[in-house]
């Protein structure tokens, strides 16, 4: 048994090897080297980089996520959200409105979503899941109903530099963007008060309201956050694609949901880290460049991904039960 003062000192070296976040280091080691046997050219630093372009907008949406599933509640309309800014977006520059404005309307979109999402669930007291699955419809629908099938070309070129060009550096700037993200959520999850107030909500909702923990609002914010970011996802993917349509991100929520829980986080509340969640997207998504460089379908990705969301939900029950000790009844076997 470890005294106060080992306890002190954080997790030993162990303590680190047995975490499931170093389990998920593993994996993606064995995925890089496996995607080094099938595409040499990713020795090249550069082209490690480019890989990344393909799945950062849904990496930035494990972020808020996180944060959102630690403390009990989930949000399955993020990627309507992230449509629906887009769209919103492309309509306002096709009004003539200046891009930068309607950036910022895309992004004021998503945090009045979120907000609503957010207003839904803690005022009315409906559950998370029921609310956010109505209100992907709705978003989505929004999208439609401005655009129908047509979409919004011709976007500037500026624009697109902002979800395809690089840094000063060889490393693409909504990767930038995400890391930046990363370690803000990071420090605000792990090193605030904010962050263990969401820990505390999420174990035990009953005992953090009668200790005068602020649950609604807490979770509000959080909303209203998520939404914001999917927001920002949205505007990342217009600009990379080059246009605002109503259908881009659909079966993002599934693939950020399985990230989350590929990274630890534990879907009923109260467990999670954000450094798990960034291996876990890593993983993920040069699992998928890894598959798409076979020339693999996108259904058969799809069902692969699927198969992990299970997996993720199936890793902590069986643990749990492990860590069990059987119980006999009185007299023994």
């Amino acid at each position: 048994m470890r005294s106060e003062k080992e306890k002190s000192r954080g997790p030993s070296l162990s303590d680190l090897l047995k975490s499931w976040e170093f389990t998920i280091f593993a994996l993606l080691i064995a995925v890089f080297i496996l995607n080094l046997i099938l595409s040499p050219d990713l020795f090249r630093i550069a082209n490690l980089f480019d890989a990344t372009l393909t799945f950062t907008e849904k990496s930035i949406l494990t972020l808020p996520m996180t944060l959102l599933i630690i403390s009990g509640v989930i949000d399955i309309s993020i990627a309507s959200i992230s449509a629906m800014s887009g769209v919103i977006l492309g309509v306002c520059y096709k009004a003539g409105m200046a891009i930068g404005y309607a950036v910022v309307i895309g992004l004021a979109v998503g945090l009045a979503a979120g907000i609503l999402n957010g207003l839904l669930i803690t005022r009315l007291k409906i559950p998370s899941i029921v609310v956010t699955l109505a209100m992907m419809l709705f978003y989505r629908g929004v999208g439609y109903v401005l655009l129908g099938d047509t979409a919004v070309r011709d976007l500037p070129e500026r624009f697109g530099l902002l979800g395809g060009a690089y840094s000063v550096t060889f490393i693409p700037i909504q990767f930038m963007i995400f890391i930046i993200l990363a370690v803000i959520f990071g420090l605000v999850l792990h090193r605030t008060r904010f962050g263990r107030l969401i820990y505390i909500v999420g174990n035990n909702e009953n005992t953090a309201r009668y200790s005068g923990i602020p649950v609604d609002n807490i979770r509000l914010i959080l909303c209203g956050v998520t939404g914001l970011i999917a927001g920002l996802s949205g505007v990342l993917l217009t600009s990379r694609i080059g246009s605002a349509r109503p259908d881009i991100a659909l079966g993002n929520e599934m693939a950020v949901i399985t990230i989350c829980l590929l990274g630890g986080v534990y879907i009923f509340g109260g467990k999670g880290s954000i450094i798990g969640v960034v291996i876990a997207a890593l993983m993920i998504g040069y699992v998928r460049y890894g598959l798409s460089i076979l020339n693999v379908q996108e259904q058969v990705i799809r069902i692969f991904t699927g198969g992990l969301l299970i997996i993720a939900l199936l890793i902590p029950t069986i643990a749990a039960r492990l860590k069990t000790p059987a119980r006999y009844p009185e007299g023994g076997v």
